[in-house]
């Protein structure tokens, strides 16, 4: 997909009355728009970096792209733009339906008995098609209307030709553990089996 520029009166005619869901000391980052479509905009934190070559947003959209044609449900990209502001780009994309994990274990009647092997078996299907996801967590991971699990916020992953070794399988599950504690779920989410499920000690 071409990455097209985006003048700024173009940007900001799109984002008129559009919901800011997420934002940082340089502005918002993630608009809810009217139409219900999302634009993200990316922000190239260092002058010299990778993301220069190839920004954090075309790996957004070509993981998307990637995700979709292995069978994982995930958002779909409309377009992609460069900013008028230096170093920034912006994806808009039609969001995947449904509720994350993290909004559905809040729910009083939740109940992890039923979810537990169905994240574990994404899991799985991720670590053996060698994908690599560094953003695992339970609030990138949606159930959607049809009862599938899939992901969202997929800039940050890596793709591998074999499945992953059992280190980047510890290395990754970590990342979820870590997230967990984090976010005080851990007296809730049944940790060891998940841990045991994934044969990580």
């Amino acid at each position: 997909m071409q990455c097209s520029r985006l003048p700024q009166v173009e940007f900001d005619q799109m984002t008129l009355g559009a919901k800011v869901l997420e934002a940082d000391s340089h502005g918002a980052k993630v608009y809810l728009l009217e139409d219900g479509n999302i634009l993200k905009v990316f922000r190239r934190k260092r002058w010299f970096s990778s993301a220069l070559l190839r920004p954090y947003s075309q790996r957004f959209v070509d993981n998307a792209v990637r995700l979709a044609q292995l069978g994982f449900p995930t958002l779909e990209v409309i377009s992609h733009h460069r900013l008028q502001l230096p170093g920034r780009t912006a994806v808009l994309y039609r969001p995947l339906p449904g509720e994350t994990l993290l909004q559905l274990s809040r729910r009083p009647d939740f109940d992890w008995t039923q979810q537990l092997p169905r994240l574990v078996e994404l899991i799985q299907r991720l670590h053996q098609a060698g994908i690599y996801f560094r953003s695992l967590h339970l609030g990138n991971v949606v159930e959607t209307p049809e009862g599938l699990l899939g992901l969202i916020d997929v800039a940050d992953m890596r793709f591998l030709r074999a499945p992953l070794s059992p280190r980047m399988v510890q290395r990754n599950v970590q990342h979820m553990v870590r997230y967990i504690e984090r976010e005080k779920l851990a007296c809730a989410f049944p940790l060891e089996q998940f841990q045991a499920a994934l044969a990580v000690r």
